[in-house]
């Protein structure tokens, strides 16, 4: 198995579980009052509750967009992609970058979208038009 464990704050259980199980369809793991476990597209998410959050920066310049940093994210597949960026458009969450190609026609092409979860943290899917190429310089 080459699963990532992420461990990230957030504002509460609630809407948190909103986020990634009713919107996003994770599926929830173990829990208790201050945190929450997910399965974030067969990675382990591990949420703790705090009132302790840092200024983002958006110091992160990626093919002319200034993207948050820190962030984190998935690589997904096109069809999925699609998926996610549709409830995502349903659910009426705004996007800190809308979908869009990134790289188009070169090596490293893909499909991107930013969006804060509930408790404002950014989160970045991506989609690569060949999933060779996720390492291509």
């Amino acid at each position: 198995m080459s699963s990532f464990h992420y461990a990230f704050k957030i504002k509460d259980i609630q809407s948190t579980r909103e986020f990634y199980v009713n919107l996003l369809g994770c599926k929830e793991g173990r829990s208790t009052e201050t945190w929450i476990d997910f399965n974030f597209f067969d990675n382990q998410l591990s949420a703790h509750i705090s009132t302790d959050f840092p200024k983002l920066d958006y110091c992160g310049k990626v093919d002319g967009i200034s993207v948050p940093i820190p962030h984190f994210g998935c690589l997904l597949e096109i069809d999925t992609f699609k998926k996610i960026q549709g409830k995502l458009e349903e659910n009426n969450i705004e996007f800190v970058v809308k979908p869009q190609k990134r790289y188009e026609g070169k090596t490293g092409e893909q499909l991107t979208m930013f969006v804060f979860d509930f408790s404002g943290n950014p989160l970045e899917f991506k989609a690569f038009s060949n999933s060779d190429e996720v390492f291509s310089i």
